[in-house]
């Protein structure tokens, strides 16, 4: 299941709407087979097995056969924020993964069960998926890395989580109808994230100057340094038509590489192409809208364009990624 982002919290009559929280984490599947083997994967079906060791192993003890539950793997700092980082790090560790499932325990937060003890549930309404969910936890003991996902049929509780929760890097709510089936690729759920909107300078495009599709996204840092901050979302036709008079190709003292490397720019995770683009004279600032998901001094999604500040000048945007992005 998937879910489309909606600008507004989307309110049904009489528990029409379950609504979460949405984690800042790995999407995964975790399945125990009928002769209790283990499989941890992510959605598009990547091995997850050696990176997370301490969620097979929960899985293994916890799960009864032929059961599978999606849910979302993820890291809490000793001070209840969320680390997108040491997941990228355990995804990357190799043979250091045990070493950092002892230093950095991961939990998988649990929010669906497709399958239980061989009985396909994938029919059945959410409510019912949910109802048989919590009675699997009731017999998982609380010190276990599952964790029940919160949810609540309340949209005054649930505006208060999307008030109060982003500050532990929680990205909004998903939103999902009671009765839903569970239909793997489908878009049957709505997300409402955290936005802010902030200032960036234009680094580079992708396209064309003439009809720019993307903008690359730049700040400067405390030395004068300017840094890959992240990329906007396709441009409207009327965006684009907006920025591209403004744009001027790039002077050879332009501090990016002609062709940037896989994760520098917000994008689909997991990208091992180098991105071709133009770069150009970093002197047009854009206001953006961004989320809450920032990484290594990017946003981590792709940020919305709002409009050209032709009243800011290049020294009225911040500086690094400032905490604004925390705002909500």
């Amino acid at each position: 299941m998937l879910a489309a982002g909606v600008d507004r919290l989307p309110v049904g009559r009489g528990g029409e709407f379950l609504y979460e929280p949405k984690w800042d984490g790995f999407r995964a599947v975790g399945m125990v087979d009928a002769e209790r083997g283990v499989h941890l994967q992510s959605r598009r079906g990547a091995r997850f097995n050696e990176a997370f060791p301490e969620v097979v192993w929960a899985l293994y003890e916890c799960l009864p056969p032929s059961t599978t539950v999606d849910g979302e793997i993820v890291r809490w700092t000793p001070d209840g924020r969320l680390d997108f980082g040491a997941l990228q790090r355990r995804n990357s560790a190799g043979n250091r993964a045990a070493e950092l499932a002892r230093a950095e325990p991961c939990h998988f937060v649990v929010f669906d069960l497709p399958r239980m003890r061989g009985r396909d549930l994938t029919g059945s309404p959410l409510v019912e998926r949910r109802r048989a969910l919590e009675e699997l936890f009731a017999g998982i003991p609380a010190a276990s890395v599952l964790a029940l996902s919160m949810q609540t049929a309340d949209p005054g509780e649930a505006r208060g989580w999307f008030r109060s929760l982003h500050v532990a890097g929680i990205e909004g709510l998903v939103i999902k109808p009671a009765r839903s089936r569970y239909e793997p690729g489908a878009r049957g759920w709505w997300k409402l994230k955290h936005r802010s909107t902030t200032e960036a300078l234009v680094g580079g495009v992708t396209g064309s100057l003439e009809r720019p599709a993307e903008l690359l996204l730049g700040r400067y840092d405390d030395e004068g340094v300017l840094h890959v901050a992240g990329r906007t979302t396709r441009l409207a036709d009327g965006a684009a038509r907006q920025v591209a008079p403004l744009l001027a190709p790039a002077g050879p003292d332009h501090p990016w590489p002609e062709r940037l490397p896989p994760g520098w720019t917000s994008g689909r995770y997991g990208s091992r192409d180098p991105l071709e683009y133009t770069r150009v004279r970093p002197d047009v600032v854009a206001e953006v809208a961004v989320d809450v998901a920032a990484e290594r001094g990017r946003w981590r999604h792709a940020v919305r364009f709002i409009r050209v500040r032709q009243d800011l000048s290049p020294s009225d945007v911040p500086l690094n990624l400032d905490l604004e992005t925390d705002s909500g």
